[in-house]
């Protein structure tokens, strides 16, 4: 199933959330993620691995903390851009007393909202 990067009701798991957040490897990630990169770009920048990289970002991503946009190039090499999709991450307790997470995300214009529904369109096909 497509997940709809339009709705804004993506809500995370909450484990995934602490997992990504507890990863030195991932922190500096999003230390060094001020505008968007490729994966060789995070890996150049953050002085990670490739490999240890794609799985950083797996982690990130799942965790709905990074947003990946496909930058169509002339070539026909497509590449992935990876950059940060939240404001503010806050965790909180529900009123059964269970742990929640709530993530606030940056207003998209619609040029970028549509770069992301065509990246998960090309991950699905």
């Amino acid at each position: 199933m497509v997940r709809d990067p339009l709705s804004g009701d993506e809500t995370p798991d909450l484990q995934s959330v602490l997992n990504a957040l507890d990863d030195a490897d991932c922190r500096t990630i999003i230390r060094h993620l001020d505008e968007p990169m490729t994966a060789t770009e995070v890996s150049e920048e953050c002085d990670i691995p490739m490999s240890t990289t794609y799985r950083k970002l797996d982690l990130l991503a799942d965790a709905s903390l990074l947003s990946e946009a496909t930058e169509i190039r002339p070539d026909g090499h497509h590449a992935t851009r990876y950059e940060i999709d939240f404001d503010e991450v806050c965790f909180g307790l529900t009123e059964s007393q269970d742990l929640d997470v709530s993530i606030s995300r940056p207003a998209r214009t619609a040029e970028e909202r549509l770069a992301s529904l065509w990246g998960e369109v090309r991950k699905e096909t």
